[in-house]
């Protein structure tokens, strides 16, 4: 179960990481792809707002790998960050999920990213 959860906690720390840097780097590059659809719906949030969005996506994914650097091998891991950096990227996928509906788009990838930081929440929770 433990190889799983790496897994997990690796694969949402990518995801976050790599949607993070790209608000950072490339905002504007961004925001006129999404808003090219059909719709044309302005993206209603300042670069100001996307990069502190980006910082909390690239400090969440660090705070799911780094306990593994920093903790000794032969002390057990509590896993605390973790779970927090987990519950605060899950809250934080359903405010984008919200976002999304009101925006009439598909909310799946904020659901399934909800669904794998509970996965890891639940999964890290000590017995």
């Amino acid at each position: 179960m433990n190889g799983l959860l790496w897994i997990a906690q690796i694969l949402l720390a990518g995801i976050f990481l790599f949607t993070g840097v790209t608000k950072l780097l490339a905002y504007n590059s961004l925001v006129k792809t999404l808003e090219k659809s059909p719709r044309r719906k302005p993206i209603n949030i300042s670069q100001g707002q996307a990069s502190l969005i980006a910082c909390a996506e690239i400090a969440g994914a660090a705070a799911l790998v780094l306990p593994a650097a920093l903790t000794p091998a032969m002390l057990a891991p509590d896993y605390l960050l973790v779970r927090l950096a987990a519950a605060g990227l899950a809250l934080y996928m359903v405010a984008a999920g919200i976002y999304h509906l009101v925006r009439k788009e598909p909310a799946a990838p904020a659901v399934a990213l909800f669904l794998l930081a509970l996965f890891i929440i639940v999964g890290r929770w000590p017995h």
